[in-house]
């Protein structure tokens, strides 16, 4: 008894050892995982037309990952960084002037608006102008400290990447081992343990998958819609509409809604006709088009548990929590209906 409750004190804490190594890197880790569940299916296809070469196979899933996500998404997050630190060194050379630019809005609207906003406190609202201002400011310092923090740390980012796809190449080979072994360490019943994983594995593929195309979607024909019309800066906002889209009942409108209010106001009636179209008839659209064949009813979570858990999950853990939040409401939600379900049937849950 006494070396059986030893083993098991030695296991937490050696346990808890490894997570402690892997702390550092766990972002590395976390992705690596998401792309091997992702495109473990792709991996397998290549191993059966290579005639069950798996080393083969999975270094060439390996690049495939890096050439169609990893090395498009790096160049957009550069560009992205890029754009946002312009537009803070803009807004704080004075070149954009969000004062004016409020007060511009103002000037068009009709003139029992006009009498209505004059009717307020003047310090009131002139104190919502420059928080309007000082909000615009902190966002752009952000990318402005991210472009700076990359380059303190390219060393530590080269370091992760590399280790992301060393990894990723050992789960597409060994993933299959690494399945069986973890359903068999599990304290769990074989049933149970695989209707964890199984969720496991289609939540990601439900959030990641399916979620992220729609958003990059999204995000892609509002972006292109502002760079047409020359609304700039479009890719800030064609990425902030791709990060907006990602949580439900918000969506990318909360960007071109504004945009083509401000666009009327100012007297760009067709411009801001056409964001309008284009967000309602395009943007508004593609949800429900393509969300039932990518991510499918059955790994489908209610849209006010999707919502918090993905904001939960953000303010958590940083971007990463857009996939890590519904990923554990998925879980909790399953263990739970497993529970009840056990207490309904009037037994226990299997040894």
């Amino acid at each position: 008894m006494v070396q059986r409750v030893s083993f098991y004190i030695l296991l937490v804490l050696v346990t808890l050892a490894f997570i402690a190594v892997l702390i550092p890197f766990y972002s590395a880790v976390f992705w690596a995982v998401v792309f091997a569940i992702i495109f473990f299916p792709l991996y397998s296809r290549l191993e059966r037309g290579l005639g069950g070469r798996r080393n083969i196979a999975a270094a060439i899933t390996v690049l495939i990952c890096l050439c169609l996500v990893i090395l498009p998404g790096l160049a957009i997050l550069s560009s992205l960084i890029q754009e946002g630190t312009s537009l803070y060194k803009r807004i704080a050379s004075g070149e954009i002037n969000v004062g004016n630019m409020v007060n511009q809005v103002v000037a068009a609207m009709p003139a029992f608006v006009q009498e209505r906003i004059s009717s307020f406190e003047t310090e009131g609202f002139s104190e919502l102008r420059e928080r309007l201002s000082s909000s615009l400011m902190q966002g752009g310092s952000f990318f402005a400290g991210r472009a700076l923090t990359f380059g303190q740390s390219t060393l530590e980012f080269f370091v992760a990447f590399g280790l992301m796809l060393y990894l990723l190449f050992f789960l597409f080979r060994d993933g299959r081992s690494l399945a069986a072994t973890i359903r068999n360490a599990a304290p769990l019943s074989d049933e149970h343990t695989s209707q964890f994983m199984a969720k496991f594995a289609s939540v990601v593929r439900a959030t990641v998958r399916g979620n992220i195309i729609i958003a990059i979607v999204q995000g892609a024909i509002g972006g292109v819609t502002f760079w047409f019309l020359g609304v700039q800066p479009a890719l800030l906002w064609g990425v902030l509409m791709v990060i907006l889209s990602l949580v439900p009942a918000v969506g990318a409108a909360l960007v071109w809604v504004p945009t083509a209010i401000y666009l009327a106001v100012t007297g760009e009636i067709i411009k801001a006709a056409v964001i309008v179209a284009v967000g309602v008839f395009v943007i508004g659209l593609i949800d429900n088009l393509l969300r039932p064949p990518l991510v499918g009813k059955e790994t489908k979570l209610p849209d006010y548990v999707v919502l918090i858990s993905t904001v939960g999950g953000i303010a958590l853990v940083g971007v990463n929590g857009f996939v890590i939040g519904p990923l554990i409401a998925a879980l909790f939600i399953s263990a739970w209906s497993l529970f009840a379900k056990e207490r309904h049937d009037g037994g226990q849950l299997p040894e």
